[in-house]
């Protein structure tokens, strides 16, 4: 068993025993114990009563539920000066290995962003519940650059355009001495971003970790990002991707969604999208992103003519596929060969690493 799971199901033994143990608690447990090494008994300790205990009534569940599940002595409580905790925090990161514990810790650390940097190009579907955990947290570190366009206003600049009206009235107010010119410029906004993601059974084991990757991407700019659900029907999760919790926007996107994991019509929906909010406006030179693998139960022609209808609104279309990313992949299921003419990019869309250059590409 990996440390990770042996950690995980402790947090969950302990909150199977009563104590408040929330997922936002057991994830900064991983991160705290990862930070001090999780070969130190002692401090694995401190850092999940820190982080594990939400009141005083659970310290007593929690030295009972450690000491079953370590079965080792429980650590006594000391004095720390606050140069001890920065040394425990950082020990293993940025100091050179002085004896074999110190060197032991180093190479635990070692291997733990070893796993790290493997499961962040691993397939989100063969993960196990302690991955997938870990992989949850990964999405925090992900960077976002949001996609900008120009303006029709335009703004004062050192360099750009000439502004007459300014220069002239500089002019006037010398009394018509020449001075220096003015200029202008666009300006800069953000672009919207509409995310279509498909919940239907095919893709059950990659729509908790698009619905992140939509949540990482609203997080950064939430008045510009659009959230939708396609399966039998289309479902506008927008609001619960604002919530500030990654835990709570997917609870309250899975409350939402009345056709999780049952079948998908991409087709008639994609029709209902744009004819309800794409002609209004919404797609109206937007980045749309369409996380989805293709398989189209109907007409995989109207497929394709819904997402012409698209790209001629939206600034770029870009189609996530979880397949994408395997070796020999070749575009020429019917729903996929249908929408890839109309397509600007076909991208992975089956790892942390795939997300990230997701990301990119929609910043691009």
């Amino acid at each position: 068993m990996s440390d990770v799971a042996i950690f995980a199901g402790f947090a969950k033994a302990l909150r199977a025993a009563g104590a408040g143990v929330t997922a936002d608690r057991t994830r900064t447990f991983l991160e705290a114990v990862s930070l001090v090494g999780p070969d130190r008994r002692r401090d694995v300790y401190w850092a999940g009563r820190a982080t594990l205990c939400a009141e005083p009534d659970d310290l007593a569940t929690y030295d009972a539920v450690f000491a079953s599940w370590f079965s080792a002595e429980e650590p006594r409580a000391r004095t720390r000066s606050r140069q001890d905790r920065q040394v425990v925090v950082q020990a293993g990161l940025d100091e050179a290995p002085r004896g074999s514990a110190e060197a032991g810790d180093d190479q635990q650390v070692a291997m733990l962003a070893s796993v790290t940097e493997t499961l962040r190009h691993r397939d989100v579907a063969s993960l196990s519940v302690g991955e997938r955990a870990v992989v949850a947290r990964m999405f925090a570190g992900l960077d976002v650059t949001v996609p900008r366009r120009r303006s029709p206003r335009r703004t004062p600049r050192r360099h750009g355009d000439l502004d007459p009206t300014r220069t002239l009235r500089d002019q006037l107010r010398r009394a018509g001495e020449p001075g220096p010119l003015r200029f202008r410029a666009p300006r800069r906004r953000p672009r919207r971003v509409v995310i279509l993601v498909d919940v239907s059974g095919s893709m059950s084991a990659y729509a908790d970790s698009l619905l992140r990757l939509a949540h990482r991407l609203a997080a950064a700019s939430p008045r510009q990002v659009e959230v939708f659900t396609l399966g039998t029907r289309l479902t506008r999760v927008t609001a619960a991707m604002r919530l500030r919790d990654p835990e709570d926007a997917l609870a309250a996107a899975g409350a939402t969604v009345p056709d999780w994991s049952g079948g998908t019509r991409l087709g008639e929906v994609l029709r209902a999208f744009i004819d309800r909010w794409g002609q209004r406006g919404m797609a109206r030179g937007a980045v749309v992103v369409i996380a989805s693998d293709g398989w189209e139960r109907g007409d995989p022609v109207l497929l394709g003519d819904q997402v012409a209808r698209l790209q001629r609104l939206a600034h770029r279309v870009l189609w996530a596929n979880p397949h994408r990313g395997r070796a020999g992949y070749a575009p020429v299921q019917g729903g996929i060969a249908a929408v890839h003419p109309h397509l600007d990019a076909l991208v992975a869309g089956h790892s942390v690493a795939a997300f990230q250059a997701l990301l990119d590409e929609v910043g691009r």
